[in-house]
């Protein structure tokens, strides 16, 4: 008996060793799944806060369908944009890395491409996840928000076009909602500029009535000519500050399909409808795959355009409208991928570009987004609530449902994750900034491999964290936090959003510190006395920071003055400037 037993124990021991021996040979589960080639369905709202969505602990807002993909799928809870505005933060969500990296930031206060008719753009030599899944047989397409950069050096050349960047198809805004589009009060630069020539209009009125009693009494030796001309030029500005409102309509609020302008300006009444009936037109077209389709809402961006049938139905007033819209519009989404029998090989991400806007409020009423707990809001490039974003992978049968993942992420990491299920590779010949998540969101990597995330405020590094793993803490580093007003205030009222850079601005010495993972709403500054690591903290962040600059070179900032004025001949135009007016398509089904 005694060898009987002997003899089983050594039997389970060779099988354990046998088995050790083919669980190591045999690939893991990441890499089984890695290059699969599921259809990837990515939906991006825009300037949505991530306080705003029930399963991110709003319950007065109604969002089931994005709460049921947070229950189907993988819900990231410190999911972080790259940038706090539009243009910088989708220009790294498509390339995987720091928009400083690609020039898609500005050092002068021009945050995000100003007009469609500006030539800064995301730049040719830029690879987007979309280029590639394209060179691997994906069809690519992009339905809604573009805002990053549409021509060079005509209104034709389309250099910085969706097409020139990997993507098949595309229907949508080359530029962005604004206020501006319905002229409301809240204004992207439709007052400013009244405002400008206006006050230039007062001064030459002024030169051109001095000069013409100078010329009267003979106090001013001056021909009729300079009178003439600057009279002239002052009913020109006058005139301008009248139309300017009509020209940045049709200027920027304008729909495209591939390159053929469709509709200038948009009929806002159309849009959504529109939007749908482009997002199931491309699934129908595309459902025997592989399809990468980017859906660029433009929800809940100001001014909050919503169909008859959902204003007034929320508690939150308009935004509030316009959120449940947004989240009807992703049920209706949800549903064509059902009907087509694609819901099981469609990997789904949803996400915001950035937090929501604290500003967008006129007096009592606010109409930007509400970012929870955390601290700030869009435009504020290091405090939480402007980049602390939704992040929701959803892929049935293959990533588990109702896993809650609390690890720092990125925008970025979307870059790698879907080149890799592709079957793609990552460029070697830049830096990516971007980490794949694909064994973070399966379970079988405990940890993020982000240790440190930097969170620059145009071109200025403004903040960075540190994801100390050995004590599972984050540590969080301000170097230079914008003046909130009025004082006391959470966000810089009275201007569309908080500066970068100077007077507004306090640079920190030495710079603040908080303990994100017992501290998230960072109200609490350690400091040497408060936090025995504060010195190791400080140092360990700064040289990191070090260490990430050191991989910057010198690239020129598309965002800056010269790529950002409108130049009328890049103006796209369905008719002959300035007579940009068209509506090509019939009304959707």
């Amino acid at each position: 008996m005694l060898h009987l037993h002997h003899s089983c124990l050594c039997f389970r021991s060779w099988l354990a060793a046998m088995l050790a021996v083919l669980l190591s040979l045999a690939p893991s589960a990441s890499s089984d799944i890695s290059a699969s080639r599921p259809n990837i369905l990515l939906l991006m709202a825009d300037d949505l806060g991530i306080g705003d969505i029930g399963c991110y602990g709003n319950n007065t807002m109604r969002t089931p369908n994005i709460d049921r993909l947070a229950e189907d799928g993988v819900k990231l809870t410190q999911h972080i944009s790259a940038a706090s505005l539009c243009t910088p933060s989708r220009a790294a969500f498509l390339t995987g890395r720091y928009p400083v990296r690609s020039g898609m930031v500005s050092s002068i206060g021009y945050r995000v491409l100003q007009w469609t008719g500006a030539s800064g753009g995301l730049p040719t030599n830029e690879t987007t996840f979309a280029k590639i899944l394209k060179e691997k047989g994906y069809a690519t397409g992009l339905i809604g928000k573009w805002h990053l950069g549409l021509n060079c050096e005509s209104a034709s050349d389309h250099c910085h076009h969706p097409l020139h960047h990997g993507f098949d198809h595309f229907y949508g805004m080359p530029f962005s909602l604004m206020g501006d589009c319905a002229r409301w009060e809240l204004s992207e630069k439709r007052v400013n500029l009244e405002q400008k020539l206006n006050f230039l209009f007062q001064v030459l009125a002024l030169v051109a009535l001095t000069l013409v009693a100078g010329k009267l009494t003979h106090l001013i030796p001056v021909s009729w000519m300079p009178v003439i001309w600057s009279a002239l030029s002052a009913v020109l500005l006058l005139a301008s500050s009248y139309f300017v409102g009509a020209l940045i309509v049709h200027a920027d609020c304008f729909l495209m399909r591939n390159h053929t302008i469709t509709e200038q300006p948009m009929c806002f009444q159309r849009t959504t409808p529109l939007i749908l009936q482009e997002v199931a037109s491309f699934l129908k077209r595309n459902k025997h795959g592989p399809f990468l389709l980017f859906v660029s809402f433009l929800h809940v961006h100001i001014p909050l355009i919503t169909m008859e049938n959902f204003l007034g139905k929320s508690l939150h007033g308009l935004y509030g409208d316009n959120v449940e819209e947004m989240d009807w519009m992703v049920g209706r989404i949800l549903d064509t991928l059902d009907v087509e029998g694609l819901s099981n090989s469609t990997l789904i991400y949803f996400t915001s570009d950035h937090g929501g806007s604290l500003e967008n409020q006129l007096g009592n009423t606010q109409y930007g987004g509400w970012n929870g707990i955390y601290k700030g809001g869009k435009g504020m490039g290091g405090w939480e609530g402007g980049i602390r974003v939704p992040g929701i992978f959803r892929w049935p049968g293959v990533l588990p449902a109702g896993r809650v993942i609390g690890e720092p992420t990125s925008l970025m990491d979307v870059f790698p994750t879907v080149v890799r299920l592709a079957g793609g590779e990552v460029p070697q010949d830049r830096v990516i900034d971007g980490q794949d998540l694909l064994p973070l969101l399966l379970g079988t990597a405990q940890h993020s491999d982000h240790e440190f995330l930097m969170h620059y405020c145009e071109r200025f590094l403004h903040a960075a964290r540190w994801h100390q793993r050995d004590r599972g803490t984050m540590w969080k580093v301000h170097f230079v936090t914008p003046v909130f007003q009025p004082e006391g205030a959470g966000a810089c009222y009275g201007r569309k959003v908080c500066p970068c850079f100077g007077e507004k601005v306090v640079h920190h010495d030495p710079p603040l510190l908080f303990d994100l993972s017992r501290d998230p709403s960072e109200t609490h500054i350690l400091t040497p006395a408060s936090e025995p690591m504060f010195y190791q903290v400080m140092e360990r962040v700064q040289q990191a920071v070090r260490e990430h600059q050191r991989t910057l070179s010198p690239v020129p900032l598309q965002l800056d003055r010269l790529g950002n004025i409108w130049r009328p001949w890049l103006q796209p135009c369905c008719g002959p400037f300035p007579l940009c007016w068209c509506l090509r398509e019939d009304d959707p089904q």
